[in-house]
């Protein structure tokens, strides 16, 4: 057996443990802030990134653009699109941790609920950038090989998997 029919043969599976991990970690994150709504927009705030007249719009609708993220990965629907929908936020919190991080601001990024200004010391945002980093490898990985197993994705296109 070639190394390329080896791939092809765990490929999908890595690609489902991928896909349900990525899913796992946004309802992790939505739900303590869908639970608090007004500390998700402190956690927005904190961040002095955007424009007052935004901000509670975006602390509000985070943790629903992360579920409905999470439903498309769970279900393995559009799931590339998914992915670089996945990326694209990664890539704003990432900016949005370099912004902080620069300006000397102490916030508790509010990633996985909380958020808002800490006492000084108390952040450790070269922890947060690898964080991102790794979850920016998750979604570059599901961006390339979509294709997993038990998905509407596969169902849909039978061949794809």
């Amino acid at each position: 057996m070639t190394v390329a029919h080896r791939w092809s043969a765990v490929q999908p599976w890595l690609s489902l443990v991928v896909r349900l991990a990525m899913a796992g970690i946004l309802i992790a994150a939505a739900i303590p802030k869908l639970l608090d709504i007004p500390q998700s927009i402190i956690a927005v705030r904190a961040y002095r990134l955007l424009p007052e007249a935004i901000v509670p719009f975006v602390g509000t609708m985070l943790p629903f653009l992360e579920l409905a993220l999470a439903t498309l990965l769970l279900v393995g629907l559009f799931t590339r699109w998914a992915a670089i929908v996945w990326l694209v936020m990664m890539a704003a919190f990432a900016t949005g941790v370099i912004w902080a991080w620069s300006q000397g601001l102490s916030i508790d990024c509010g990633c996985f609920g909380g958020g808002g200004e800490v006492a000084e010391g108390t952040t450790n945002y070269p922890a947060h950038m690898l964080e991102r980093a790794g979850f920016i490898v998750l979604g570059l990985y599901l961006a390339i090989w979509p294709a997993s197993k038990f998905s509407l994705d596969s169902w849909m296109s039978p061949k794809a998997v």
